[in-house]
C-alpha cells in the first residue's frame, strides 16, 4: 500500500512539474508578443529568446525575432531566423514573404523567383502579397 501511494505521489508531482514548465513556456511567448506590439523590442527579443530556450520548435518566436531584426536592419540574423521558421514549417507564408522581401533588398532575384513559386503553392492568407512581390521583382530585376 505504501508503495502504491508513493508511486501516485511521484506521478502527481511529475504532472505538476510538467504543467508548470509548459505554462511558463507559453507565457514567455505571450508576454514577448505583448511587448513587441508595444514596440518594446529589446525586452520582447529577450523573452522570445527565452521562449526558444524552453521550446526550441517555437516557430512563432523565431518569426518575431526575424521581425525585430528586420526593424533593427540586421539582415544576417533576420535571414537565419526566417530560415529556421521555414525549417520548422515550410508552409509558413509570412516567413516566405519576409524572406522574399529580404532577398529583393539583397538583389538576389533568382532566390526570390524560387521562393515566389513556393509561396504560390502554399499561400492561403497572404495571397494578395503575391502580386506585390511580382511587381517589385519585375521592377527591380535587371532582365525586365
Amino acid at each position: 500500500m505504501k508503495k502504491a501511494f508513493f508511486i501516485i505521489k511521484i506521478l502527481v508531482i511529475n504532472v505538476l512539474v510538467i504543467f508548470s514548465v509548459y505554462a511558463t513556456e507559453s507565457q514567455y511567448f505571450h508576454d514577448a508578443k505583448k511587448l513587441f506590439d508595444e514596440k518594446n523590442l529589446k525586452d520582447s527579443k529577450f523573452l522570445f529568446e527565452k521562449d526558444i530556450v524552453f521550446n526550441t520548435r517555437s516557430e512563432m518566436s523565431y518569426l518575431y525575432l526575424a521581425k525585430i531584426f528586420e526593424i533593427n536592419e540586421n539582415n544576417d540574423d533576420q535571414e537565419k531566423n526566417l530560415n529556421t521558421v521555414l525549417l520548422l514549417n515550410p508552409k509558413n507564408e509570412e516567413a516566405l514573404y519576409l524572406l522574399m522581401k529580404l532577398k529583393i533588398k539583397q538583389s538576389n532575384f533568382s532566390k526570390v523567383g524560387q521562393l515566389l513559386e513556393k509561396f504560390k503553392l502554399v499561400c492561403v492568407s497572404f495571397c494578395e502579397k503575391n502580386s506585390e512581390i511580382e511587381k517589385e521583382l519585375k521592377g527591380l530585376s535587371p532582365d525586365k
